[in-house]
């Protein structure tokens, strides 16, 4: 009987601890996104440090988060398949012009910019605070609670219901999916929809990637490599089309 209820109250812990980083996220997500300029660069980065600190209170640990340095020494092959096989992937992209004309984007016009963004904000801004808080604290959580598939797949779609705000004027920014997609209402939606469905599957793959190699490092540098060839992409289609 005492081991039953030290394994509900155990439960019950971890249970507590999934719906506060929860919580935290949602309120991070709103403050980024509908306050201050100056809190969309500070509140996401400031939300992960604390969820680390919060995590490791409730009894988290280096190894639990996929940090120790062992676990950093394992992933690091992971990481630069992770990478390469990313960088391929957008070249090819870039490569054939059908594909192309959906990194022509306003965000990047220039190389300095693009190039400050993928060696300086998206790690730093975005990467690192978004993985320490998904695949680092989430993920450690949920997999205390929930089977691994079930774990991954809720911290899968949260991650890609993180994304909707930051959606928001994502079509009208693209001359390839405004072309596609119209840039009205419905090209609108449709393009929040279809940014919430694209960063659910990268959850998944991160999710999966953080588990089989027991590295946060692994799905840091997906993540990483995802968003900077985009923006590198980007100028580079700029580039090629002046």
């Amino acid at each position: 009987m005492s081991r039953a209820l030290s394994l509900f109250a155990e439960h019950r812990r971890g249970l507590a601890l999934v719906l506060t980083v929860i919580s935290v996220l949602v309120a991070a997500n709103l403050l980024a996104h509908f306050t201050t300029p100056l809190a969309s660069v500070i509140v996401v980065p400031i939300a992960a440090a604390l969820l680390l600190a919060g995590g490791a209170l409730a009894g988290l640990n280096w190894y639990d988060l996929g940090l120790t340095p062992r676990q950093l020494r394992v992933g690091l092959p992971w990481a630069g398949g992770a990478i390469g096989v990313v960088a391929v992937i957008v070249a090819i992209a870039v490569a054939i012009p059908w594909f192309r004309q959906f990194f022509t984007s306003d965000r990047y016009g220039s190389s300095g910019d693009a190039l400050y963004a993928a060696f300086v904000t998206i790690p730093l801004l975005t990467v690192l605070p978004e993985e320490i808080a998904f695949r680092g604290v989430l993920q450690a959580a949920m997999l205390k609670v929930f089977p691994l598939r079930i774990g991954i797949t809720i911290g899968a779609l949260l991650f890609g219901t993180w994304h909707i705000a930051s959606s928001f004027g994502l079509t009208g920014g693209n001359r390839g999916l405004s072309g596609i997609l119209g840039d009205g209402t419905f090209g609108e939606i449709a393009g929040i929809v279809g940014a919430v469905i694209a960063t659910t599957f990268a959850g998944i793959v991160f999710g999966w990637l953080r588990y089989r190699s027991s590295t946060l490092l692994a799905s840091i540098a997906a993540h990483w490599a995802l968003n900077a060839t985009g923006a590198l992409a980007v100028a580079a289609v700029w580039h090629l089309s002046s």
